[in-house]
């Protein structure tokens, strides 16, 4: 199977890359637990590894974050992605992953200029003034350049590096082929399901590829917010926006992580904290579109306590039925609702396909034990005291003790939330985040039941039913005709079942070799017996043979006794 890992050419050099910043980075847990943390700190200094000596005494997640760093745009995104995976990974490793900053070295201007004129059609010269060639920011995908139209407008060039894409690709071919490695050949891998998240970061790579996606996505948000005065995107000037290059209005405000200037500008914090959670939960609740990374960095504040979403590269969707599922979970843990908490979470989790490994079951009357233990440490807290985001961050624990894990849109929610409120209290030490989502909630459980809406459920449902009896006569036929070939199968897969096989198959093994060692063992003794026929060491050549082989069969024989009792330890 490796094989067929390596054996891709093109991918050969790209793949010599990483391996050597993951062989120097070493992933700490294995090296600690041996003991190995001095080896490889001295290995480092005979190899000439930059910062041996800090890597060996690096946490595991630190090393992963480092490694991350140092292998460019597509792992950098990935341990980005991986930052909103709190359900799978515990907090000290999502920290790790909110480190992973996308800023690298900006190239200089010369060296994209063939692609830009390229892309523009004509010299950026010629269509702006007062460009700038300086780039405003770089990160590993874009740079972002500051610029004038014609009529006045100021404006960013927001501009794809050249060649990244070919890097992009290469490294998702080859973080496919590990993930099914992983899923397939480490059983203790499978429980974060390797290949959905490296669809995931497949996916929202390919998608931050296309500047003009982004832009799409301000518009569509723009939209939502059309009738909100205090809730604005950047402007889009699509005669100049393509794949490779996009150009927006110039946000001039104060950036959301200087929050000493909000308060000398005489910002009103408090009022800030309300229109921001209300334009988050209005795009989840209401819309199911939201900005999945409102951090302080992709928000502005501008005059009038207004708010500016800048970067919506990374979005999320939600379907109807999420939006009901994500509504009933925060009544659930609001109302302190043990049993809707525990529907959902197995909602979720049938969702996330978690019988990726089938030899751990969820024990339910276990996981609603503790849900409801959960849910009795805020019993008698005050609604206006309730803390979401610890809430939602213990429940997150729970699954992960029980193996299990939310599909990706709801674990990017999850994240936003968790930033949400984040951001709520660094603008308003009392913001309470519950109160803010009671009025939303409270008016999406009541438009479930609005006569349009119920309308619309059972019209649903009944062409469902329809279709299903419509194929049903389709479908039996089908089986009776499989069943009449004798090609009808039925398949049951039982992992203890294949696990004592495995050992029957090994015990079959050892006592084939035992009987060939007995074997030769007294044809030995018997050659041994007879005179004339070549020698070795004054004894029989065949019958010294004969006992060398036997001698090895029964160490090896003795030795796999001894392991596989090690391994039942």
């Amino acid at each position: 199977m490796l094989w067929e890992t390596l054996k891709v050419a093109r991918d050969i050099g790209r793949l010599h890359e990483i391996a050597s910043v993951l062989i120097r980075y070493g992933f700490g847990d294995v090296v600690q637990r041996l003991g190995m943390g001095r080896m490889l700190e001295q290995a480092g200094k005979v190899l000439r590894w930059k910062d041996a000596e800090n890597i060996a005494r690096m946490h595991s997640a630190e090393r992963i974050r480092h490694a991350c760093e140092e292998m460019g745009p597509t792992f950098i995104k990935m341990g980005q992605i991986l930052a909103t995976r709190v359900d799978i990974f515990p907090q000290d490793w999502i920290r790790e992953f909110e480190k992973l900053q996308d800023t690298v070295p900006a190239q200089d201007f010369e060296l994209i200029r063939p692609q830009i004129e390229e892309d523009l059609g004509d010299k950026p010269e010629n269509i702006f003034t007062n460009l700038n060639t300086e780039a405003l920011a770089a990160g590993s995908i874009a740079q972002v350049y500051e610029a004038q139209l014609p009529g006045g407008e100021d404006v960013v060039l927001k501009i794809r590096r050249p060649g990244i894409r070919a890097i992009v690709e290469a490294d998702l071919r080859l973080l496919s082929k590990l993930a099914e490695l992983l899923e397939k050949e480490i059983p203790e891998a499978r429980r974060f399901h390797p290949v959905e998240v490296i669809r995931q970061v497949k996916l929202s790579l390919r998608r931050e590829l296309d500047l003009a996606v982004e832009c799409r996505n301000a518009e569509r948000l723009a939209e939502i917010f059309s009738q909100d005065p205090h809730i604005s995107l950047p402007k889009v000037f699509w005669d100049w926006t393509g794949e490779r290059v996009n150009v927006q209005e110039r946000i001039r405000g104060i950036p959301g992580r200087d929050l000493h200037s909000l308060q000398k500008a005489g910002f009103d914090r408090q009022l800030l904290a309300q229109r921001g959670a209300a334009a988050v939960l209005n795009m989840v609740l209401k819309h199911g579109f939201f900005h999945a990374d409102p951090h302080p960095g992709n928000i502005f504040y501008v005059p009038e306590n207004c708010i500016v979403f800048i970067d919506t590269g990374m979005v999320g969707r939600l379907s109807e039925r999420r939006k009901e599922q994500v509504i009933d979970l925060v009544r659930g843990l609001i109302s302190k609702d043990t049993a809707l908490v525990v529907d959902v979470i197995q909602c979720w989790s049938d969702d996330s396909e978690n019988d990726i490994d089938s030899s751990k079951s969820v024990n339910t009357e276990s996981l609603a034990m503790e849900i409801d233990n959960f849910m009795d440490n805020y019993h008698s807290v005050a609604l206006k005291e309730l803390n979401l985001a610890t809430m939602l961050t213990d429940l997150t624990v729970i699954m992960r003790e029980h193996a299990l894990t939310m599909p990706a849109d709801l674990a990017l929610l999850l994240k936003v939330f968790i930033t949400l409120e984040g951001l709520g209290r660094q603008l308003d030490p009392d913001f309470d985040m519950v109160s803010e989502a009671m009025p939303f909630i409270r008016s999406e459980m009541l438009s479930r039941y609005k006569p349009e809406q119920l309308a619309k459920r059972t019209w649903r449902h009944i062409n469902n039913i329809a279709d299903l009896l419509g194929d049903l006569p389709r479908d039996l036929r089908r089986l009776l005709q499989s069943a009449r070939k004798g090609a009808l199968q039925v398949h049951v897969d039982i992992t203890r079942l294949e696990q004592f096989g495995r050992e029957l198959d090994k015990a079959a093994n050892r006592l084939t070799i035992g009987l060939v060692t007995s074997a030769l063992i007294i044809g030995t003794s018997i050659v041994m017996t007879v005179e004339g026929g070549p020698t070795m060491f004054g004894l029989p050549l065949f019958g010294f043979l004969g006992f060398l082989f036997s001698g090895i069969g029964g160490v090896w024989l003795l030795f796999s006794i001894w392991r596989s009792g090690r391994g039942t330890r």
